[in-house]
């Protein structure tokens, strides 16, 4: 019996149908990755398998004690707590055993029973065989693969940014060890090295997973089966996400040979019928109509939409645009950074490398003025023209609609041709008329990248762009860098993505102060 069984699933968010009928098993060892374009339902499906959501029809069935463990980033945790208390908490059920044990022993002390003798060598064993007197150096292990330990351990929870939570939220999760593994982008706040690390150690995880993820160098290392999520439906493939794809491609080969077969066979049956339905050959032309009523109409091959647009660009500015001298950057006189020198010309593409929570971002905001420098210098010559891309999806207004978001940026703008904007993204139709925190992730950074293609600029400060969005909006975006004439300042994770985009002598790697 398999470990999930999803059979018959329905569910729609109001008039948006996500699934129908759609069905997939999960069986035990496997490794599954969840693919599909954005908005397709993939974290509305970890919800739905983990009964947060309920759905229209169907039936989720876990196999009878299967224990699941769910990266939720959301999640509530006790902010006075230690990084290392919280993330001792994954080993409560073995401290209460050794309570137990504790307790066993001052009975002994008072006098020893061959029933308490038993007691205490069952429970010691129970915690010898689950690792309880290693525990602190598991916990230790997994911070150090994670760049937790860097933090300090003792540092509490109200002291470290949402990327760091994220990241002991996920050590965690990877302590208790549970049968199941769901997991929604566990790689955003890691840097290469950490997802590297998280890499061996899925692959050399014993249990089963499912994995949302849209750094595909990551999915491909790391499954044996991918479940895309498409026109509605579920289907699984067998094999990581590079012969996922392959094997998508024969499919969809396939389907459009046998489509264009049938095509030709239906228009040579129907010129025969047309021909002779009224002639001699009358019976026979009846025949043929006889076939073609009973044959199985094989439909054509569904098509995605990928986005379409170009970046709006400024003239490009020959020599050196931005001079950047000793700059130390960070929040409240703390500096997070060495100071930092660097220059960038006006056709140069550069990307900034450096460990999660380092502070790259901080950088960026410092050099386009949203938070004062701590010291140094940095300059911008007057003709430079940013456009900027933020990796936080943090809402002004939450409860406006993409439309809307547009439209406040670009007032000028007709109705009509703010909606071609935006289903230049994909985003269109009702999904443009919803509350943007409704949206799924890579839908609100088409929104962000919707307004950013329409800010005329010579310079593209993109942080993290690649972060939520779809294999179909990644390629577009990337193919965009590479044909953008300006300056390119970089961050990323996804060295793919960067790759044949910015020369290894235009890489700026950062370290902590």
């Amino acid at each position: 019996m398999a470990l999930l069984e999803v059979k018959n699933l329905n569910y729609s968010i109001g008039n948006k149908l996500l699934y129908n009928d759609a069905s997939f098993l999960l069986n035990k060892g496997d490794k599954m990755g969840i693919v599909g374009q954005n908005g397709t339902g993939k974290t509305t499906l970890l919800n739905i398998i983990i009964n947060r959501t309920e759905i229209d029809s169907g039936e989720i069935i876990w196999q009878k004690g299967t224990t699941i463990g769910y990266l939720d980033q959301h999640a509530e945790i006790t902010k006075n707590q230690s990084i290392i208390e919280y993330l001792r908490l994954s080993f409560n059920h073995l401290f209460e055993v050794e309570k137990e044990l504790n307790s066993v022993y001052e009975k002994m002390g008072e006098e020893i029973t061959d029933e308490l003798t038993e007691k205490a060598e069952v429970l010691s064993n129970k915690l010898l065989y689950a690792g309880f007197y290693d525990i602190d150096s598991t916990i230790n292990k997994i911070a150090a693969g994670l760049g937790i330990q860097k933090l300090g351990m003792g540092t509490l929870l109200t002291n470290i940014s949402g990327g760091q939570r994220a990241k002991v939220i996920l050590a965690k999760l990877l302590l208790e060890s549970p049968d199941v593994l769901l997991m929604d982008e566990p790689t955003n706040f890691l840097d290469k090295e950490q997802v590297d690390w998280l890499s061996n150690y899925l692959k050399e995880f014993e249990g089963t997973f499912i994995i949302i993820s849209h750094d595909f160098d990551f999915l491909n290392s790391v499954t044996n089966s991918i479940i895309n999520i498409e026109f509605q439906q579920i289907k699984k493939y067998t094999g990581n996400f590079h012969q996922f794809e392959l094997l998508k491609e024969e499919h969809e080969k396939n389907q459009k040979m046998l489509y264009e077969k049938q095509q030709r066979e239906i228009a040579h049956l129907q010129q025969f019928i047309n021909r002779f339905g009224a002639g001699t050959r009358a019976s026979m032309a009846q025949s043929r109509q006889k076939q073609l009523d009973k044959m199985e109409i094989i439909p054509p091959a569904k098509t995605l939409e990928k986005p379409s647009f170009v970046f709006q660009s400024l003239p490009v500015q020959k020599g050196i645009i931005l001079k950047v001298e000793n700059l130390c950057v960070g929040y409240s006189s703390k500096q997070l950074l060495p100071p930092i020198s660097f220059t960038l010309s006006g056709d140069q593409k550069i990307v900034i490398q450096g460990f999660n929570g380092i502070g790259k971002s901080t950088l960026i905001k410092t050099l386009i003025g949203s938070i004062p420098k701590l010291g140094g210098n940095f300059h911008w010559e007057n003709n430079a023209k940013i456009g900027y891309f933020e990796q936080d999806l943090i809402w002004e207004h939450p409860e406006w609609t993409p439309f809307e978001i547009v439209k406040n940026h670009f007032p000028k703008w007709e109705d009509v041709f703010t909606r071609k904007q935006l289903a230049q993204f994909a985003v269109k139709g009702k999904v443009a008329m919803q509350p943007i925190k409704t949206l799924s992730g890579g839908e609100q950074v088409k929104v962000r990248l919707c307004i950013l293609k329409n800010t005329p600029s010579n310079v593209l400060i993109l942080d993290e762009p690649t972060n939520h969005i779809d294999v179909e909006s990644k390629e577009v975006l990337r193919e965009q860098l590479i044909n953008w004439e300006g300056a390119v300042i970089l961050i990323t994770h996804e060295a793919s993505f960067y790759e044949g985009l910015i020369d290894e002598q235009n890489i700026i790697k950062i370290n902590k102060k």
